[in-house]
C-alpha cells in the first residue's frame, strides 16, 4: 500500500490509504516503498543528530561567536531540530508496520515546518550577508551594526514560528480545512516567502562566486567560501525539491499516484540528507590538504571558518583574527 500526503506536511502525518488497488496494511508485512525510504531517513537523521550536535557543542560553548558563525550556529540548531522530526515520523511509520493502531501526531507538520524554513532564511542571510561583505567591504567593516547577526536570526525564527503556527491555526490540526481560501492564502504567504529565500540565496550565492571565478577584482579562495558554497549547492540540490514539493505544488491538483509519490519520497530523503551533509562539510573543508594526526573536530571547524587564505598566515596555521573564531575557553 501507499501513503496519500496531506497538502501541507508529510505523509506519515496522515493514516494510511490504499491506492492503486493494492493491499492494506497487514502487521509485520514488508513494503519496500515505504520501508527502505523511513530507514535511509532515519540512518541519515541519527548521523546528522550527531554531527549537529558536536557543532551546536563547539559553537555554543568552545569557541568564540561572530557574525558567521552565529548563523551556522543557528543552522545547526534548525537542522538538528529538523532531523528530530524526520527520525521521530519515521520511527512512527515503521513502528506502524508492526502495530497498526499507532496514531500518527499531525502537530509534526506544523513542528517540522518551522526549522525548514528557519534552516533555509539562515542560510540565506549567511550567503547574503558574504556577499554584502565582498561587494561592500567598507560598509560591512565601519557601518554595520555590531549584533546584526544575532537580531536577524532571533527575527527569522521568529518569522519561521509564526509561519507554521499560522499554517496550523488556518488549515486546521487535522488538515481537514485545506481547502478552505485561507488555509490557501495561509500556504500562499509561505510560498511566496520560500520563493524570495530561493531567489536570494541563488542570486547572493550566485554573485559570490562569480566574484571569485573571474572578474579584474577577483579574490582569493578561502576555506569560508568552500565552506558556504557547498551548503548552498548541497541544499540546492537536496533541500529545494522538498520544499517545492510541500509548499508549491500544492497550488496543482496532483494524482498521488506510485510515481508521484515516489518522487515525494525522494524529496523528504534528500531533505534529510541535506540536514545531514552540513556538518560533514564542515569538517571535510576543515581537515582537507591537513594532516589528520592531533587534529581536534574543534580546530577543523575552525579551519572550515578560516577567512584567510592558505597562502597567508604560514598554510596550514590559524592566522590570529580569523573571523574572531578563536577558542575562548571564559566565553560562550
Amino acid at each position: 500500500m501507499l501513503l496519500i500526503m496531506n497538502p501541507s506536511g508529510s505523509s506519515s502525518g496522515t493514516e494510511p490509504t490504499p491506492v492503486n488497488g493494492t493491499a492494506g496494511n497487514v502487521p509485520g508485512s514488508f513494503n519496500s516503498k515505504i520501508l527502505i525510504p523511513n530507514v535511509a531517513i532515519l540512518l541519515s537523521a541519527l548521523v546528522g543528530l550527531a554531527g549537529n550536535g558536536v557543532v551546536l557543542w563547539l559553537l555554543g560553548f568552545r569557541m568564540r561567536r561572530n557574525s558567521f558563525s552565529v548563523y551556522i550556529l543557528n543552522l545547526a540548531a534548525a537542522d538538528f531540530l529538523f532531523l528530530c522530526c524526520h527520525a521521530i515520523d519515521s520511527t512512527l511509520v515503521l513502528v506502524k508496520f508492526s502495530h497498526p493502531a499507532v496514531v500518527f501526531l499531525p502537530c509534526f507538520t506544523t513542528v517540522m515546518m518551522v526549522p525548514y524554513i528557519a534552516g533555509l532564511s539562515m542560510l540565506s542571510a549567511i550567503s547574503t550577508q558574504r556577499c554584502l561583505s565582498v561587494l561592500c567591504p567598507v560598509w560591512y567593516r565601519c557601518r554595520r551594526p555590531k549584533h546584526t547577526s544575532t537580531v536577524m536570526c532571533a527575527l527569522l525564527w521568529v518569522q519561521a514560528l509564526l509561519f507554521g503556527i499560522l499554517n496550523r491555526y488556518y488549515c486546521g490540526f487535522l488538515d481537514k480545512k485545506y481547502e478552505s481560501p485561507q488555509c490557501l492564502a495561509s500556504n500562499f504567504c509561505v510560498a511566496a516567502c520560500l520563493m524570495f529565500l530561493f531567489v536570494m540565496l541563488s542570486a547572493s550565492s550566485g554573485a559570490l562566486l562569480g566574484r571569485v571565478l573571474c572578474g579584474a577584482g577577483k579574490m582569493k579562495l578561502t576555506r569560508l567560501y568552500v565552506t558556504i558554497l557547498l551548503t548552498v549547492l548541497v541544499f540546492l540540490l537536496c533541500g529545494m525539491p522538498f520544499g517545492i514539493h510541500w509548499f508549491l505544488l500544492i497550488w496543482i491538483q496532483i494524482d498521488f499516484s506510485a510515481i508521484s509519490y515516489g518522487l515525494y519520497l525522494t524529496s523528504v530523503v534528500l531533505s534529510s540528507v541535506n540536514s545531514c551533509a552540513n556538518p560533514i562539510i564542515y569538517f571535510f573543508v576543515g581537515s582537507f590538504r591537513q594532516q589528520l594526526k592531533k587534529q581536534t573536530l574543534k580546530l577543523l571547524l575552525q579551519r572550515a571558518l578560516q577567512d584567510t587564505p592558505e597562502g597567508e598566515g604560514g598554510g596550514s596555521s590559524l592566522p590570529q583574527g580569523t573571523l574572531e573564531v578563536s577558542v575562548s575557553k571564559g566565553e560562550p
